[in-house]
């Protein structure tokens, strides 16, 4: 009778950790960096359908990196654990602290388990405070490990560059454009040359602690974007037409990057009338209500 192979824990955890590096890696990075007015979420993504950012609750939101599958489930059951709470106790009583404690149980069991490989996932869950004081950002790598960001904050891709360029030119002052510009910015810093981003594949969302409507969170899409980045049609009416597009969002594994907008209605982005607050100079977009985003 052969005798089963031997792999010590150590060795184990190591693999496991190098392999879920290693798929987030492939994606690019997203940003969140903290404004006057709240908190403001880019990412590079050219689905249009498929979101790496989505609201959760009321002044909460979700951004993440790695397998869309994946990332997606922990967004659905973010949504419950946030609807169960509020419905059971009070609204107030649903925090970012809480929603990122739920989200590193059940990452780091995942992660030790050894019957199902770990998840290739890193999120951030954000919460605009009624001051600049009361803004949480909290980041959760794929293990159930969470740091307490501030100020600014980067994940997947090349992290380390994009989070460098951000410590060299954030400010506390930042107003709304200037935020994005940083924001985009630091995206294209993550490689030996800098690259331009263009509006046409940024997926862009605040939590406006400014905005009347208890649901803080909106989306940034069109004319506004465009308007600062451009696009990259010219480019793309050069290129021939039997070569793919060079510029893919990994998530390749993940088909299209990220959540969408959910399948309960304190998931969905929507206002239910028209911008109800003057200060909302960027078009709502409701978040289609399949889990596939």
């Amino acid at each position: 009778m052969s005798m089963p192979f031997y792999v010590s824990p150590e060795q184990l955890m190591k693999d496991r950790a190098d392999f879920a590096r290693k798929g987030i890696a492939r994606g690019r990075s997203v940003v969140v960096v903290q404004y006057v007015d709240g908190l403001l979420f880019v990412a590079e993504n050219q689905s249009k359908a498929l979101h790496k950012i989505s609201e959760i609750y009321d002044r909460l939101a979700f951004a993440a990196v790695g397998r869309y599958n994946e990332f997606e489930n922990l967004r659905i059951a973010g949504v419950r654990h946030a609807d169960m709470r509020g419905y059971s106790y009070d609204r107030l009583d649903v925090s970012g602290r809480g929603l990122a404690n739920a989200y590193a149980q059940t990452l780091g069991t995942i992660f030790s388990s050894g019957g199902e490989k770990p998840y290739e996932v890193e999120i951030f869950v954000a919460e605009v405070g009624d001051t600049a004081e009361g803004d949480q950002i909290y980041r959760l790598t794929y293990e159930g490990s969470v740091a307490d960001e501030h100020g600014y904050a980067a994940m997947g891709g090349s992290a380390e560059q994009v989070s460098e360029y951000l410590k060299e030119h954030y400010r506390d002052d930042l107003e709304l454009d200037d935020a994005l510009r940083l924001a985009v910015e630091a995206l294209g810093h993550d490689g030996t040359e800098p690259r331009t981003v263009t509006g046409d594949r940024l997926e862009v969302a605040v939590l406006d602690r400014t905005r009347r409507h208890p649901r803080k969170f909106r989306r940034l899409v069109g004319a506004h974007m465009t308007s600062l980045f451009g696009t990259g049609d010219a480019d793309d009416a050069e290129a021939p037409a039997d070569i793919p597009p060079t510029d893919e969002v990994h998530d390749a594994a993940d088909p299209g990057a990220a959540p969408s907008g959910g399948d309960t209605p304190a998931d969905a982005t929507g206002d239910d009338a028209a911008v109800d607050d003057p200060n909302d100079a960027v078009e709502d977009l409701p978040d289609d209500p399949s889990p596939h985003g």
